[in-house]
């Protein structure tokens, strides 16, 4: 008999998210990265020189946590850290060569991610899926008292376009 809290929809998002992290892992390894680390990649290759600050938001992550990928990303040789004004009180993070090379292929590796992620479903279930998942988070985020992203708008657009 399965468990009954196999069948509960928190049960399911957070099993999904597992394996999804778990598959993201395994791709990203290739890379030589870890879950997390491309994300900040990204961001840099978009917008170099952003702060400690600046980059804990865009992640939504608490700023320790930022802290140590960019640290682990620091001793990987991908990002460095400058001080930009005279005292060293503000710290931007810039990437180097090596990881503006790395950080190219990460496009590919999200690519394949998501085709992995919705393989079997077509575009309506794909456009249903995004929006049910972004309906869960904004009522989550809501009760934390958290911003829940902002990007609605451009994922609205996405959605009208497609099927």
């Amino acid at each position: 008999m399965k468990d009954p809290i196999a069948k509960t929809i928190g049960y399911r998002l957070n099993h999904a998210a597992r394996l999804q992290r778990a598959l993201s892992a395994r791709l990203l390894a290739d890379l030589g990265l870890f879950p997390g680390q491309e994300a900040v990649l990204k961001l840099l290759s978009e917008h170099d020189g952003r702060t400690m600050g600046d980059l804990a938001a865009a992640l939504r992550v608490r700023p320790p946590t930022a802290s140590k990928t960019i640290a682990r990303l620091t001793t990987q040789g991908l990002v460095e850290r400058r001080a930009t004004d005279g005292d060293g009180r503000l710290v931007r993070v810039f990437l180097t060569s090596a990881g503006r090379e790395r950080g190219q292929g990460v496009d590919g590796v999200w690519e394949a991610l998501e085709a992995e992620i919705v393989d079997g479903l077509d575009a309506k279930e794909r456009k249903r899926l995004r929006k049910l998942l972004r309906k869960v988070e904004k009522s989550l985020a809501a009760k934390l008292g958290a911003d829940h992203g902002g990007d609605d708008e451009a994922e609205h657009a996405e959605d009208d376009d497609e099927g």
